[in-house]
């Protein structure tokens, strides 16, 4: 297992390396020179071709290419990634706070999508194809299928406007700010990762043990535990995906609901060109979903060491 882990972990290396080099080339794409991009961020009234070299000098963006991205990947590995074009400040210092806001969301909406999901994936694995299966669901489909912009739009006209009991936005009122975004967060993916349960629970039943439990007198309760932690073995590492899935999804909902996020602060970032902020968002997001692609597998193989003889 610690063979798999570390050779798993020599291949994360050069992926990350690869992400990392394709975010700052980014910026070789634009239309316009970093230099007056910052220029324009400081509100300079005129930008002259002296300034532009002046402001390239001082940021180091006449500097070779490759000079460049070696730079910006040693700051990056000390958590450096520069300072913000247009609020001037240190990009790392308005990565925190977001990044822990769209965290505690993620976090609250991965465990109302984990705890829903094996409910609803049990509820109708066992009234299969009965009304309680196909009327759940036709509802977790429909509720899938609304784009979650609407969806947040419907619950702020219902639950803030006309019930006037949650609040339509931002964070200050505490745990009542979660309710909305987490809910319409969640249920776009209750609706996919219940059907994992769902066809993992109907295989397992299929199987020749829940025969023989039931043969030796052993209670419903107690067969459909066993099924159910069988067939969570199937779905954990998905479960595990759903965290970066989220963590890299936020950005309607954070937007739809003022959540002070980093969905929220990519989306500025993007409509401003602020493009160290930018490559800081791609490099954590995508960092996180090779992290826990490497944990969902780990986990993978744990559960299944069959696996690890196929990898040598």
């Amino acid at each position: 297992m610690g063979a798999y882990i570390f050779k798993r972990m020599l291949i994360t290396i050069p992926m990350l390396i690869a992400v990392s080099f394709i975010t700052f080339l980014l910026v070789s794409f634009s239309p316009i020179e970093p230099a007056e991009i910052v220029l324009q961020a400081q509100e300079v009234p005129v930008i002259t071709e002296e300034l532009l070299h002046q402001t390239n000098e001082e940021l180091g963006f006449n500097k070779p290419f490759l000079t460049q991205y070696l730079n910006w990947l040693k700051e990056s590995l000390r958590f450096n990634f520069g300072d913000s074009y247009v609020k001037n400040e240190s990009v790392m210092n308005l990565i925190q706070p977001a990044f822990s806001n769209t965290l505690k969301l993620t976090i609250a909406s991965s465990i109302f999508i984990v705890i829903f999901s094996i409910v609803f994936g049990v509820i109708c694995a066992l009234h299969e194809r009965q009304v309680v299966d196909r009327t759940l669901s036709a509802i977790l489909m429909l509720l899938t299928a609304i784009p979650s912009y609407g969806l947040g739009a419907l619950f702020i006209i219902l639950f803030s406007v006309k019930l006037d009991l949650l609040p339509t936005s931002g964070m200050e009122d505490g745990l009542k700010s979660y309710v909305l975004p987490v809910i319409v967060l969640a249920l776009g993916y209750i609706g996919i990762y219940f059907r994992t349960i769902r066809s993992a629970m109907l295989n397992q039943i299929q199987e020749d043990y829940v025969l023989y439990d039931r043969a030796c007198g052993l209670s419903e309760g107690k067969i459909t535990w066993h099924i159910l932690r069988n067939s969570l073995q199937v779905a954990v590492s998905i479960f595990c995906m759903a965290i970066p899935l989220i963590l890299g999804g936020t950005v309607v909902i954070e937007n739809i609901f003022a959540w002070p996020g980093l969905g929220s602060l990519s989306l500025n970032a993007i409509l401003s060109r602020d493009y160290p902020v930018i490559q800081a968002y791609v490099l954590i997001v995508t960092a996180t979903f090779v992290v826990f692609n490497m944990l969902a597998d780990m986990i993978n193989v744990t559960l299944n060491p069959r696996l690890r003889s196929g990898d040598k």
